[in-house]
């Protein structure tokens, strides 16, 4: 048998083109050597999400007696909350296989490697068998780094995934990266009462994210006392009595910090080697990145890469959609094409963060004239009934043209309100029709509402000098 397409990796970039090139009529096959739903479902997006929610549950219970609510929070059960976890990873997982089944996919566990054009080799615990193909799609995703000096046991030294199945709460945890995946768990373990100190080597915590934001969050956690150590380089561990002893280098000083576990949060690479793909004569860089064009094809016809490994940004929903475009591109239709305006950008740490679009720095490099209105979420009714006022909505736009450029955010929900942003920028919208759309009353949208007036120093529920005519 033939297939017209072979997918290999049924992560959220995977599992999606399988799916779609099913419905697009083609004779279709899945490659996964784990678990259907890749590391999204699996060890990141999904239960870590999880593990959020319930600490800010936990948070909520010790926080609730300033709504005159007297709860007592007496503990927590890390084996029911993983096992909780573990329920919810498992009907998504489970989930994607009846999806796969549905649409007559074909799929195959085990190691994948391509063979050459048109021939994928399965390896797995029965033997390895070979598949004939039209198309291959590669979906291998991605795979955690290891700093130096600290590489996974699972036990002194923990990867995001280890992060996700504790036997108990660690009193004492280090942080090596103050991106948005150590932020977000280390704020987990925070919220559920282990000491936890965050070691970056760059200037600032979420080095990637817009300034403000990152100064917000900067001082958010500085207000959460949870500490963070800038300009930092960790160097090595060793065992001591009680623990564990961090060595790092500050500002060219030598500092050591005691904990109970380190978890290493610097990135991830891509899994683009050791998959045939050079011996088949597709360009792979240095970094395990497979080059694509508009369609998701590689310089080989008939060999497509989405996902992690088709470049950045490395985020799931950016994979689903190159999943959507390379399906389409395979079956033939017309106008096939990877050209999104934007992509959001959304980390789940307390406060929220999202952005999309351009920040003002963006967009004057870009060549706009960039003017910015800022609405903090202190002034919003919604915001306060749900005591989370901290955070603000910032709307980027074009002086000239008055579209909107970027929206920037932290606060309650923002992970949610983002898509309004997103859909502004890729139609097209100017600030005004932000500012003339009706937003329900009271929500936490009002504040993306008045963010859009504020551009224009003409938000109604803050203060701002009236302009000159």
């Amino acid at each position: 048998m033939t297939y017209d397409a072979i997918v290999i990796g049924a992560g959220p970039a995977g599992y999606v083109c399988a799916i779609r090139c099913a419905q697009l009529g083609l004779k279709t096959a899945v490659v996964e050597k784990e678990n259907f739903g890749g590391v999204c479902l699996n060890v990141g997006c999904i239960p870590s999400k999880a593990l959020i929610a319930a600490s800010k549950l936990v948070h909520k219970i010790q926080t609730s007696d300033l709504m005159g609510i007297k709860a007592k929070y007496e503990g927590l059960d890390v084996d029911a909350l993983v096992s909780w976890k573990a329920g919810i990873v498992n009907k998504l997982t489970s989930g994607v296989g009846g999806l796969l089944k549905n649409h007559k996919i074909d799929t195959f566990m085990g190691d994948a490697k391509v063979a050459g054009a048109g021939t994928v080799e399965v390896t797995s615990k029965d033997g390895k068998q070979t598949l004939e193909t039209k198309n291959i799609v590669v979906a291998s995703g991605s795979t955690p780094i290891a700093v130096p000096g600290f590489d996974f046991d699972g036990e002194n030294v923990w990867s995001s995934t280890d992060a996700l199945k504790p036997t108990k709460l660690p009193k004492r945890m280090i942080v090596i990266g103050g991106g948005y995946i150590g932020l977000e768990l280390g704020l987990v373990y925070h919220k559920l009462g282990t000491e936890v100190r965050v070691l970056e080597f760059m200037d600032r915590v979420l080095p990637g994210m817009e300034a403000d934001l990152s100064k917000e969050m900067g001082r958010s956690l500085k207000k959460k006392k949870m500490p963070v150590h800038l300009k930092t380089k960790a160097v090595g561990y060793k065992k001591v009595k009680g623990g564990l002893e961090v060595t790092a280098e500050v500002d060219g000083k030598t500092e050591t910090f005691e904990c109970d576990v380190v978890l290493s949060c610097v990135g991830r690479f891509p899994n683009g080697k050791d998959l045939g793909l050079e011996a088949a004569g597709v360009e792979v860089t240095d970094r395990g990145f497979v080059p694509v064009d508009h369609t998701r094809q590689t310089n080989v016809q008939g060999i497509y890469a989405i996902g992690d490994v088709a470049g950045q940004p490395m985020l799931a929903h950016k994979g689903s959609h190159e999943g959507l475009v390379a399906a389409s591109a395979i079956a033939g239709e017309a106008g096939a094409a990877y050209d999104p305006a934007c992509i959001p950008a959304v980390i789940f740490t307390d406060p929220e963060i999202a952005s999309v679009g351009l920040s003002v720095a963006e967009a004057k490099e870009a060549g706009f004239d960039p003017v910015e209105g800022k609405f903090p979420f202190a002034a919003s009714g919604r915001a306060m009934s749900l005591n989370e006022t901290e955070g603000w909505v910032k709307v980027v736009s074009d002086k000239e043209s008055d579209k909107v450029l970027g929206v920037h955010m932290i606060g309650p929900e923002v992970t949610e309100l983002i898509a309004e942003g997103a859909l502004a920028i890729e139609m097209g919208a100017t600030v005004g029709d932000m500012a003339a759309t009706i937003h329900a009353h009271p929500t936490l949208p009002e504040a993306m509402m008045e963010a859009a007036e504020a551009v224009h120093s003409m938000a109604v529920h803050i203060f701002q000098k009236p302009t000159k005519k």
